[in-house]
């Protein structure tokens, strides 16, 4: 069951300086990701003509992820306390992955390129799921919701960024272009610890005590959140799974669905989802504070009804002007989903030993479904047919709506931290 039981203390306020350092270092690391998922298909193209290989190869992060965050996690979690906390890892890893990141351009064959974006994903993995646990480690537990916000709209501010990159700089050097994402991580990131650093003494001073059940690997957190006869986590990670396959399916697809249905040029196929993005930039901070008041599952339930909606106006209507009202209707449901997520599975934690771990059990089911997502909705569209893919993803949409309307049920009210035992 969902409770209300431990809250933190009631004098908890947002500190705006603690979240715009945390802002920084999560928009330090994504403004890497973002200009490698945009500009490293292109390079990769050079020597591969299959996109299927280019996009096997585009996925290697996300079965590092899979396979290196939960662990990274859990060793994060046993030096959460420590003097510098979980800050080593991220400020080695980010020197570590600069490196292989830099090189991705100056490469002049297909093994030397591979090997360099594998060292990058694999040591980029390595921090990636502990930059984002740091919310969890500086802010209050009822604030984490309204910090989450703000994070993401940092991240889709990287988005800017890295076209702004591509735009100006790639063709008139892509060796430069390269170099100044992982120049701009390593000075945001170095920002964030000059913010945050002097605070390290006191950031668990809101935060619940540290007592509570001990797990000596990252199988006994899994084994402990499977035995939980409540299942609310494991639904929890369902849904996920779910929301997230879908989004990134919907992602996939679009430019290709314009092209088919709507009779769209590539360029204005890929436009289609422009008024979205700005709709998640600026809806991601209030539908935070509204989500915190309204309890972070039963807020995505309303997103995912939101997103349902959005993909049945498309369907309903499939020209360009209300393919783009379309978008932007689902992408601001998806924004809830975004924001609150993430936080609703660390109120969920055994204990708050376990939030980068249960982090990386995060990134295990939405890295899942980035894979998977465009797959299944690809084979239902080509049994429908592109006319009908915005119904069968709405279809699959209803079905995630079920799953966080049953969650919603067992919730008594606001997602928080259960009380440790």
């Amino acid at each position: 069951m969902i409770s209300d039981t431990a809250a933190a203390p009631p004098q908890a306020r947002l500190n705006r300086s603690v979240v715009l350092c945390v802002v920084l270092a999560v928009f330090a690391q994504e403004s890497v990701w973002n200009f490698y998922d945009a500009q490293v298909p292109a390079q990769l193209r050079d020597y591969i003509s299959s996109a299927g290989l280019v996009g096997l190869l585009m996925g290697l992060d996300n079965v590092f992820g899979v396979l290196v965050q939960p662990w990274m996690g859990f060793y994060t979690d046993r030096r959460a306390r420590a003097k510098r906390g979980r800050w080593p890892v991220i400020g080695v890893g980010a020197v570590l992955c600069a490196v292989p990141f830099a090189l991705i351009p100056w490469t002049d064959s297909l093994p030397a390129l591979i090997a360099c974006i594998a060292a990058f994903a694999l040591i980029a993995n390595g921090f990636k799921g502990t930059t984002e646990t740091l919310v969890s480690d500086y802010v209050a537990t009822t604030e984490r919701g309204k910090a989450q916000g703000f994070v993401m709209a940092g991240v889709s501010l990287t988005v800017i960024v890295s076209s702004l990159i591509s735009l100006l700089v790639v063709d008139r050097s892509v060796t430069l272009a390269f170099a100044i994402p992982p120049l701009l991580m390593l000075l945001m990131f170095a920002a964030a610890w000059a913010g945050l650093g002097r605070r390290h003494a006191q950031r668990f001073v809101n935060q619940p005590t540290a007592d509570g059940q001990d797990f000596g690997s990252p199988w006994d957190v899994v084994k402990e959140l499977i035995r939980d006869p409540s299942r609310t986590r494991l639904l929890l990670m369902l849904g996920t799974f779910c929301f997230a396959g879908m989004w990134n399916a919907l992602r996939s697809l679009t430019t290709p669905y314009g092209m088919e249905v709507l009779g769209l040029t590539r360029g204005e196929s890929g436009g289609l989802a422009l008024p979205g993005a700005i709709a998640f930039l600026v809806a991601v901070v209030p539908i935070a504070y509204v989500s915190n008041r309204l309890g972070q599952v039963k807020a995505i339930q309303h997103g995912a009804g939101v997103f349902v909606a959005g993909l049945l106006i498309g369907f309903a209507a499939p020209d360009r002007a209300m393919t783009m009202v379309s978008m932007t209707v689902a992408t601001v449901g998806y924004a809830v989903f975004a924001v609150n997520a993430l936080v609703a599975l660390w109120q969920l934690a055994p204990n708050n030993r376990v939030l980068g771990t249960y982090t990386g059990l995060y990134t295990v089911a939405s890295a899942s479904a980035m894979a998977a997502g465009p797959a299944l909705l690809g084979a239902v569209v080509d049994v429908t047919g592109w006319r009908f893919m915005l119904l069968d993803a709405a279809v699959f949409g209803a079905l995630t709506f079920a799953l966080f309307t049953r969650l919603a049920r067992r919730s008594t009210g606001r997602v928080s931290e259960p009380a440790v035992p």
